[in-house]
């Protein structure tokens, strides 16, 4: 199955870092946050990667160009360093197609510039590429298989320690909640599609604001609420959050290894 991955944005409150590459390429460890995102994928057998470019756009294609698989898998050196043998390798068996879709597109110009890429497709997977999971990716995609929608996402509980405030006249607070506490979710950015989405979006509209409002009045929308790990890269402090367990070695998104946990 074919995997849309957006990696255009500006990045904006990651600037420490988004000004001088772009978001996917942040990294946690040895590699970007977008290497981790397709090796899941990839894990899960989708290998099949269509990446929408835009800031920084050659920060990705030199990246992939020069990737160099000794950083991440074992290998065996002799003849002084002249041969280099891999015991593993990523992305040997990946096909990395790297569209332009502009400095400036929203997320829904980017998905129509490459339509034409996934339109005779059963259905395609998509993601914001700023966030890593262990979402059992092969259920998601059979409860949607199984149901007459058009688009599906990850709900997932939000990791911020945010509280829901409930205010009466005159600034009283009558309660204060965990977002976990009340059931909340946020839509986690895993998405499969069927190609009838393209009959629902309009131009210059964003994917998810006006084509979902329609996708939901047309019951054709449906949500996979997903428990496990979920973090998002959004901030400088979810990137130090994901480095410190990483750091750790509480990897649960490192779905790809015997043993996600210990490294």
């Amino acid at each position: 199955m074919k995997v849309v991955l957006f990696c255009g944005g500006l990045g904006m409150r990651l600037r420490e870092y988004s000004e001088a590459i772009p978001k996917p390429m942040v990294p946690i460890g040895s590699r970007p946050i977008l290497w981790h995102l397709m090796r899941y994928y990839a894990f899960h057998g989708h290998r099949d990667f269509i990446l929408c470019l835009g800031y920084r756009a050659d920060v990705i294609k030199r990246y992939f160009l020069e990737y160099d698989e000794t950083v991440s898998n074992d290998f065996v050196l002799t003849q002084g360093g002249k041969k280099v043998d891999l015991l593993g390798s990523d992305i040997q068996d990946w096909k990395i197609t790297f569209v332009d879709t502009g400095l400036t597109s929203n997320l829904g110009t980017r998905l129509k510039m490459v339509q034409s890429l996934v339109q005779d497709e059963e259905m395609f997977l998509a993601n914001y590429s700023d966030g890593v999971t262990d979402l059992p990716l092969p259920a998601m995609i059979d409860y949607f298989r199984a149901r007459d929608a058009v688009a599906c996402f990850a709900a997932v509980v939000p990791g911020q320690t945010f509280h829901m405030v409930r205010i009466e006249e005159g600034g009283l607070v009558t309660s204060i909640q965990h977002v976990r506490d009340i059931g909340m979710r946020v839509n986690g950015g895993f998405f499969v599609f069927r190609p009838e989405l393209f009959e629902h979006m309009r131009p210059g509209e964003d994917m998810v604001e006006e084509p979902f409002q329609r996708l939901a009045a047309a019951r054709k929308l449906i949500a996979y609420p997903h428990d496990g790990f979920w973090g998002c890269m959004d901030t400088f402090k979810d990137k130090q959050l994901l480095e410190d367990l990483y750091a750790q070695g509480h990897v649960p998104w490192e779905v790809w290894k015997a043993d996600a946990h210990p490294r």
